[in-house]
């Protein structure tokens, strides 16, 4: 498919430097031309609704102290209207258990916003693509089952040896087979821009260039995007506001600055973003008490920007 994006809407989305000096091709403008259909169309109203991820509580989850259907329990008492269930908690995957997690998001009127699983696809062993890929394809089915219609995926770090091209390569064939797969669920696939090649507003831009499918998006973390000489962390979440499928939201940067929330929300707003701001605290205060000051917060500012 042609690109039609232009030189002064490229400038404002990402900055020309960052794709043409890492030579990447342009992304596809992100209004639809006359007979073509963008990913995510930009919209005029936003809505934007609070959302908690189960990472937040990690240090419970992990020793146990928590269950998965204490988290949802404790995102509905905290007034989300989304649990994010990351599955490394899981107890398992049997149709029982998870049934019985939809139940309980039922019965506290808490839907899920997501489903987020681990699974990278930057492998230089195509076995171990394929292994990823059909991973990948397992978590989609236990998305399906809760009811959910987002499922988080991970590009991963490079191997020694492999330039970024390549994994840029991998990547998207891995997340395009996934995507075709995952669509005839329903199910869009947000790639996290995490720790690894996704750590640049240019890369995951290009991923998206390259998958063009409908049902593939950006799990936006607004604190993982490393800065460039032409781009700081918040022109980097902004060219990805368009593709973003899901958030990931907490209070500071990766080296601990602050982050300027209510600029973030103007930008989600002004992008016409539709999902939740899914709230996954990390920061050094106990959970217990740490998570519902951030809620607080994301609760204000969806308030304040949101249509809904």
């Amino acid at each position: 498919m042609a690109d039609k994006l232009t030189r002064r809407r490229l400038l404002q989305a990402t900055g020309r430097a960052a794709f043409v000096g890492a030579g990447f091709a342009l992304p596809r403008q992100v209004e639809a031309s006359p007979g073509e259909s963008a990913p995510h169309p930009v919209e005029s109203k936003a809505r934007l609704f609070p959302g908690l991820c189960a990472y937040s509580y990690h240090k419970y989850l992990q020793s146990g102290q928590m269950t998965m259907q204490d988290f949802i329990r404790k995102a509905g008492d905290l007034g989300s209207t989304g649990a994010d269930m990351t599955v490394y908690w899981f107890k398992s995957t049997d149709p029982a258990y998870l049934e019985d997690l939809r139940h309980v998001a039922f019965k506290n009127a808490v839907p899920f916003s997501g489903v987020a699983c681990g699974s990278s696809m930057v492998q230089a062993d195509r076995a171990k693509r394929a292994q990823a890929l059909e991973s990948i394809k397992r978590w989609v089915e236990v998305t399906d089952r809760l009811g959910a219609s987002h499922l988080r995926i991970f590009g991963g770090k490079l191997p020694p040896g492999a330039t970024l091209g390549q994994g840029i390569q991998w990547v998207a064939e891995s997340m395009k087979s996934a995507c075709d797969y995952a669509g005839k669920k329903g199910i869009t696939l947000g790639i996290e821009d995490h720790d690894g090649i996704t750590q640049r507003a240019s890369v995951c831009l290009e991923i998206m260039h390259r998958v063009d499918s409908p049902y593939a998006g950006i799990n936006l973390d607004i604190t993982h995007f490393i800065p460039t000489p032409t781009e700081d962390c918040y022109a980097q979440i902004k060219a990805c506001i368009p593709y973003a499928s899901h958030t990931h939201i907490r209070d500071h940067f990766e080296g601990g600055t602050l982050i300027d929330l209510d600029r973030v929300w103007r930008m989600f707003a002004e992008g016409g973003y539709k999902g939740f701001m899914s709230v996954e605290y990390q920061g050094k205060e106990d959970p217990m008490t740490g998570v519902p000051k951030l809620m607080d917060k994301v609760k204000a500012l969806c308030r304040k920007y949101s249509t809904a």
